[in-house]
């Protein structure tokens, strides 16, 4: 069979089992498209291109603080720097690689108005004017750095992130607040119930779709759960392509809930804030660190809820910070996707 032709199973469905073997008997690499922004997806396309030379990054659009708040503002662009980040991951592990990684991550000190740009944003935005064109300037950026995979905005507009939060105010701890920022749902001090986007139908990038339908495997998180990783399947085109391809889906949970974000998830907190807000998504896959879940029996119940099974690993740093480990994550992801 063709790499090209798409396996279907009895009933005429698309089958992710029979097109990955397909795909392996074709000798081809699996193709993974990895969702999120930030620290957390920068650790899952590290992890990932170790694994698989067909590779695609889809990132969040809603950074509205440091340097990408500001260039957002003043020029009216995508925010780049969960972008950037994402190229960065893609960077090879020769000296080229090394080199354009820290080049593009490099922020400027001054006393005058360069200072906190990174080096990384104003390259994309320069490409960005230049070419017209986001996804071009992204492709290009992605040649200088020798990039291995491509990264794709999830929506073609600047998005905002509006959180329901309960308890902001300490005197009144039942109170729901409506949180609006980035920044803002990141840092707060109550508990996140809920977010939306604003506007609330946003555009999402062809190229983005094409690559969520034709993968094989698409990757959530780690990272921050309600300003990364579900603003994802906010977006209703992109959540429809997430519901319906033919792809097996993993879901990698986090090491440690965020401060203000997550605070108090246990590892199951996860999984059940992301079927509240993507009723009719399912999970093949849910990787966990062995280190830090503590009641197995919970997990195992909540994947399940989502049509998935428990995977325990050790992916954390050796040495306990709350990070992953690059090399452990790709051996991890590797088990799974090769399995």
């Amino acid at each position: 069979m063709s790499g090209n032709t798409q396996a279907r199973d009895d009933s005429g469905r698309a089958d992710p089992d029979r097109r990955a073997a397909d795909a392996a008997e074709d000798g081809l690499p699996p193709r993974v498209v990895a969702l999120g922004g930030g620290h957390g997806l920068h650790a899952s396309l590290s992890a990932l291109r170790r694994v698989t030379t067909d590779l695609t990054g889809v990132v969040t659009v809603a950074d509205d603080g440091g340097s990408s708040g500001r260039l957002r503002r003043e020029l009216g662009v995508l925010p780049p720097g969960d972008l950037r980040m994402a190229l960065a991951a893609l960077c090879g592990d020769d000296e080229w690689g090394h080199t354009w990684s820290e080049v593009i991550q490099h922020r400027f000190r001054s006393e005058g108005e360069l200072h906190g740009h990174a080096v990384g944003n104003l390259l994309i935005v320069a490409l960005w004017e230049l070419l017209g064109d986001s996804v071009a300037g992204l492709d290009w950026v992605g040649q200088l750095l020798g990039a291995h995979g491509r990264v794709l905005p999830m929506s073609s507009v600047p998005l905002d992130i509006a959180a329901e939060v309960q308890g902001v105010d300490p005197a009144r701890p039942h109170d729901i607040t409506t949180v609006r920022g980035q920044v803002a749902c990141a840092s707060t001090r109550g508990r996140v119930r809920s977010i939306s986007l604003i506007p609330q139908n946003p555009p999402a990038f062809p190229q983005a779709l094409k690559a969520v339908r034709e993968a094989d495997w698409v990757v959530f998180g780690p990272g921050s759960w309600f300003t990364s990783v579900l603003p994802h399947l906010l977006v209703p085109e992109l959540a429809e392509a997430l519901v319906a391809t033919p792809a097996r889906r993993i879901v990698t949970l986090n090491l440690s809930p965020q401060r203000g974000e997550t605070d108090g998830f246990q590892p199951e907190t996860y999984l059940e804030v992301l079927a509240a807000h993507a009723p009719d998504l399912r999970v093949d896959v849910v990787l966990a660190d062995r280190g830090v879940v503590e009641d197995t029996t919970r997990l195992i119940e909540a994947a399940k809820a989502l049509g998935g099974r428990l995977v325990l690993a050790d992916v954390g740093a050796p040495d306990g910070s709350p990070r992953h480990d690059h090399e452990l994550l790709a051996a991890a992801f590797d088990d799974i996707i090769r399995g």
